[in-house]
Protein backbone atom coordinates (compact mmCIF):
# COMPACT_ATOMS: atom_id res chain seq x y z
CA UNK A 1 0.00 0.00 0.00
CA UNK A 2 1.45 3.41 -0.88
CA UNK A 3 -0.13 6.21 0.85
CA UNK A 4 0.44 10.05 -0.71
CA UNK A 5 0.45 13.23 0.71
CA UNK A 6 -0.82 16.43 -1.06
CA UNK A 7 1.85 17.80 -2.71
CA UNK A 8 2.93 15.36 -4.85
CA UNK A 9 -0.38 15.03 -6.08
CA UNK A 10 -1.19 18.63 -7.22
CA UNK A 11 2.53 18.90 -8.68
CA UNK A 12 2.23 15.81 -10.82
CA UNK A 13 -1.50 16.64 -11.74
CA UNK A 14 -0.25 20.68 -12.55
CA UNK A 15 2.31 19.43 -15.58
CA UNK A 16 0.20 16.34 -16.54
CA UNK A 17 1.77 13.39 -15.24
CA UNK A 18 -0.33 12.50 -12.07
CA UNK A 19 -0.47 9.13 -14.01
CA UNK A 20 2.87 8.17 -13.29
CA UNK A 21 1.56 7.08 -9.92
CA UNK A 22 -1.02 4.87 -11.24
CA UNK A 23 1.73 3.45 -13.52
CA UNK A 24 4.10 2.98 -10.77
CA UNK A 25 2.22 1.57 -7.97
CA UNK A 26 -1.51 1.20 -9.32
CA UNK A 27 -3.44 2.54 -6.55
CA UNK A 28 -2.13 5.00 -4.32
CA UNK A 29 -4.18 5.85 -0.72
CA UNK A 30 -4.96 9.20 1.10
CA UNK A 31 -6.63 10.58 3.66
CA UNK A 32 -9.28 12.29 4.50
CA UNK A 33 -7.41 15.65 5.25
CA UNK A 34 -5.31 15.18 1.65
CA UNK A 35 -8.78 15.06 -0.09
CA UNK A 36 -10.11 17.78 1.56
CA UNK A 37 -6.89 20.01 1.00
CA UNK A 38 -7.15 19.24 -3.06
CA UNK A 39 -10.59 19.19 -3.62
CA UNK A 40 -11.79 21.50 -1.31
CA UNK A 41 -9.50 23.95 -0.51
CA UNK A 42 -8.21 23.26 -3.93
CA UNK A 43 -11.15 23.23 -5.95
CA UNK A 44 -10.88 23.96 -9.61
CA UNK A 45 -6.67 23.78 -8.88
CA UNK A 46 -4.60 20.57 -10.80
CA UNK A 47 -5.27 17.47 -8.76
CA UNK A 48 -8.94 18.44 -7.71
CA UNK A 49 -10.84 16.60 -10.37
CA UNK A 50 -8.63 13.78 -10.87
CA UNK A 51 -8.70 13.14 -6.99
CA UNK A 52 -11.81 13.34 -7.41
CA UNK A 53 -13.23 10.98 -9.94
CA UNK A 54 -9.92 8.47 -10.83
CA UNK A 55 -10.64 5.25 -9.30
CA UNK A 56 -7.27 4.66 -8.38
CA UNK A 57 -6.79 7.15 -5.56
CA UNK A 58 -8.63 5.94 -2.51
CA UNK A 59 -9.38 8.09 0.61
CA UNK A 60 -9.35 6.24 4.00
CA UNK A 61 -9.71 8.00 6.78
CA UNK A 62 -7.49 8.10 10.03
CA UNK A 63 -8.16 6.50 13.18
CA UNK A 64 -5.92 7.83 15.81
CA UNK A 65 -6.96 11.39 16.88
CA UNK A 66 -4.97 11.90 19.42
CA UNK A 67 -1.61 11.45 17.37
CA UNK A 68 -3.23 13.69 15.10
CA UNK A 69 -3.55 16.58 17.78
CA UNK A 70 -0.05 16.02 18.55
CA UNK A 71 1.13 16.00 15.00
CA UNK A 72 -0.72 19.11 14.36
CA UNK A 73 1.56 21.02 16.29
CA UNK A 74 4.25 20.93 13.88
CA UNK A 75 2.83 19.59 10.76
CA UNK A 76 -0.15 20.61 8.44
CA UNK A 77 -3.19 18.54 8.82
CA UNK A 78 -2.60 16.74 5.48
CA UNK A 79 0.96 15.66 6.09
CA UNK A 80 -0.14 14.83 9.78
CA UNK A 81 -2.56 12.46 8.19
CA UNK A 82 -0.50 11.10 5.75
CA UNK A 83 1.92 9.72 8.26
CA UNK A 84 -0.82 8.76 10.51
CA UNK A 85 -2.47 6.44 8.00
CA UNK A 86 1.02 5.07 6.63
CA UNK A 87 1.43 4.04 10.26
CA UNK A 88 -1.78 2.29 10.62
CA UNK A 89 -2.52 0.91 7.56
CA UNK A 90 1.41 -0.52 7.66
CA UNK A 91 2.40 1.02 4.12
CA UNK A 92 4.77 0.45 2.00
CA UNK A 93 5.79 3.67 1.34
CA UNK A 94 4.58 7.64 2.25
CA UNK A 95 5.44 10.09 -0.95
CA UNK A 96 6.03 13.34 1.28
CA UNK A 97 8.10 15.70 0.16
CA UNK A 98 8.55 18.89 3.12
CA UNK A 99 11.56 18.16 5.42
CA UNK A 100 9.82 18.58 8.95
CA UNK A 101 7.34 15.66 7.90
CA UNK A 102 9.96 13.20 6.39
CA UNK A 103 12.23 14.00 9.57
CA UNK A 104 8.81 12.81 11.88
CA UNK A 105 8.35 9.94 9.09
CA UNK A 106 11.82 8.59 9.98
CA UNK A 107 11.20 8.71 13.68
CA UNK A 108 7.83 6.40 13.14
CA UNK A 109 10.11 3.83 11.07
CA UNK A 110 8.14 4.97 7.63
CA UNK A 111 9.78 4.12 4.48
CA UNK A 112 9.68 7.50 2.55
CA UNK A 113 10.09 9.03 -1.00
CA UNK A 114 9.53 12.25 -2.20
CA UNK A 115 8.80 13.24 -5.96
CA UNK A 116 12.09 13.09 -7.21
CA UNK A 117 12.29 10.16 -6.34
CA UNK A 118 9.35 9.04 -7.71
CA UNK A 119 10.76 10.39 -11.06
CA UNK A 120 14.14 8.40 -10.45
CA UNK A 121 11.69 5.14 -10.12
CA UNK A 122 9.50 6.31 -13.30
CA UNK A 123 12.22 6.57 -15.36
CA UNK A 124 14.30 3.71 -13.94
CA UNK A 125 10.79 1.52 -14.54
CA UNK A 126 10.89 3.06 -18.30
CA UNK A 127 7.43 4.57 -17.67
CA UNK A 128 9.27 8.34 -18.90
CA UNK A 129 12.29 8.64 -21.12
CA UNK A 130 13.61 11.67 -19.03
CA UNK A 131 13.64 13.16 -15.48
CA UNK A 132 14.86 16.70 -16.57
CA UNK A 133 11.91 17.98 -18.43
CA UNK A 134 9.75 16.74 -15.84
CA UNK A 135 11.69 18.46 -13.11
CA UNK A 136 11.94 21.98 -15.47
CA UNK A 137 8.35 21.66 -15.80
CA UNK A 138 7.95 21.29 -12.11
CA UNK A 139 9.67 24.02 -11.69
CA UNK A 140 8.31 26.57 -14.21
CA UNK A 141 4.92 25.75 -14.43
CA UNK A 142 4.11 24.19 -10.93
CA UNK A 143 6.30 26.25 -8.68
CA UNK A 144 8.06 23.12 -7.31
CA UNK A 145 11.41 24.54 -5.60
CA UNK A 146 14.18 22.25 -6.40
CA UNK A 147 17.55 23.04 -4.84
CA UNK A 148 20.30 23.48 -7.06
CA UNK A 149 22.71 21.05 -5.76
CA UNK A 150 19.73 18.60 -5.28
CA UNK A 151 18.65 18.91 -9.27
CA UNK A 152 22.41 18.44 -10.46
CA UNK A 153 22.34 14.99 -7.89
CA UNK A 154 18.95 14.24 -9.46
CA UNK A 155 19.89 14.42 -13.16
CA UNK A 156 23.76 12.37 -12.17
CA UNK A 157 21.81 9.72 -10.42
CA UNK A 158 19.39 9.32 -13.93
CA UNK A 159 22.17 9.64 -16.20
CA UNK A 160 21.33 12.70 -17.93
CA UNK A 161 24.38 15.09 -16.72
Amino acid sequence: MIVCNTSPIINLAAIGELEILKKLYGKIVIPGAVYDEITVKGRGQPGDEEVRTSGWIEVINIKDRNLLTALAVDLHPGEAEAIILAMEQNSDLLIIDENRARRISSKFGIRFMGLLGVLLRAKRKGYIPAVKPLMDDLAIRAGFWIDRELYQTILKTAGER
